[in-house]
């Protein structure tokens, strides 16, 4: 009985030992290369960076080179950075860039770069080399901007702008397409302010002065450093289709559209005029009958005179007379009328 009970404690023993020794070797390499390095982390760390599921490896490796590069980093940070999702070795390494060119960043601020989304590497390179941007960009398959001077002329220009990454508003800021956007329609606003397509041919740096003093980076990620015309041409050179003279097709376009309204206008007068004219047919018409209907009236009148006593035979006949008399001179009238000249 007692020796079965040593037996199993013995085994237990073994057993919590070679736990032990497995624990120990595993973060030994990690453990000396942390020591060696002046980058201590002790064995407690380890296993609880393990229990927290944090590799080890990770959190040494990114401390022993901030260290390295003189820089001081507790190990509590790296892992909350990794347990939120974050890319500590990237996060490091653009913490040391900025610190050797002299660039302010801080762990905070490159942290929330990186959990926003955003290569805080690139960030920083971006900051040290500045780079270009095509305006607009040939990806979006448009290769040059298209803008109109004052006199009508219509220029086709390409511009490229020189950003510097703003670290302070990479969080929250715009992304490069709001650069293009910008530049593009100050480019644009600034040649359609433009007396004639002359003045920009020959003095394009004033359009691109003019568009970099509109602080056009404001609220986004990026600094503008330069803008620079790298191409303007006018449109329609050269056999192309496109109109060169904008102001001279909507002029005759303009031109075109007063015709056609004044010809409709010209057309609703005479409309008009011709309805005013049916209008005085159809007076004449009706005073025609009302003449015909008091030209009837006569013979009732005179019949009724007749009847008073107020007109005699006599005076009946004369009238008769007069009346024949009348016809026979309108009629030999009509006659004269439709002889040859000269024919009596």
């Amino acid at each position: 009985m007692g020796s079965t009970f040593l037996t199993l404690v013995a085994v237990v023993g073994a057993i919590i030992v070679f736990i032990v020794l497995a624990v120990i070797f595993s973060f030994l390499s990690v453990w000396i290369r942390a020591w060696t390095s002046n980058a201590y982390i002790s064995f407690r760390s380890l296993i609880a960076m393990k229990l927290r599921a944090v590799p080890p490896k990770i959190i040494v490796d990114a401390r022993i080179r901030m260290v390295k590069a003189g820089l001081e980093m507790s190990t509590n940070d790296l892992e909350a950075h990794f347990l939120a999702g974050g890319n500590v070795i990237q996060v490091v390494n653009a913490l040391i860039a900025a610190d050797k060119a002299n660039i302010p960043l801080t762990f905070k601020r490159a942290a929330a770069i990186d959990l926003a989304g955003r290569d805080v590497n690139d960030a920083v390179r971006t900051s040290v080399n500045p780079k270009v941007i095509d305006c607009p960009d040939p990806a979006k398959g448009t290769t040059m901007l298209d803008a109109v001077a004052k006199d009508g002329i219509r220029l086709l220009v390409k511009a490229r702008v020189t950003v510097r990454a703003n670290l302070d508003r990479l969080v929250g800021g715009a992304t490069e397409d709001t650069i293009i956007a910008r530049v593009g329609q100050g480019i644009v606003s600034a040649i359609g302010s433009s007396p004639t397509y002359k003045n920009v041919l020959e003095n394009p740096d004033h359009i691109s002065q003019k568009v970099l003093n509109s602080g056009l980076d404001a609220q986004t990620a990026f600094e503008i450093v330069s803008i620079d015309i790298a191409d303007v041409s006018v449109a329609g050179v050269s056999g192309a289709r496109e109109v060169a003279n904008v102001g001279a097709l909507l002029e005759t376009e303009r031109a075109e559209a007063d015709k056609k309204l004044r010809q409709a206008e010209a057309e609703g007068r005479r409309a008009t005029a011709i309805a005013a004219e049916q209008e005085m047919r159809a007076k004449v018409q009706e005073m025609q009958a009302k003449v015909i209907e008091a030209q009837a009236e006569v013979p009732l009148a005179i019949s009724q005179a007749l009847r008073d006593g107020k007109l005699g035979v006599m005076d009946f006949y004369r009238l008769q007379n007069i009346m024949a008399d009348t016809s026979m001179r309108e009629s030999l009238a009509e006659g004269d009328k439709g002889k040859p000249d000269g024919v009596k």
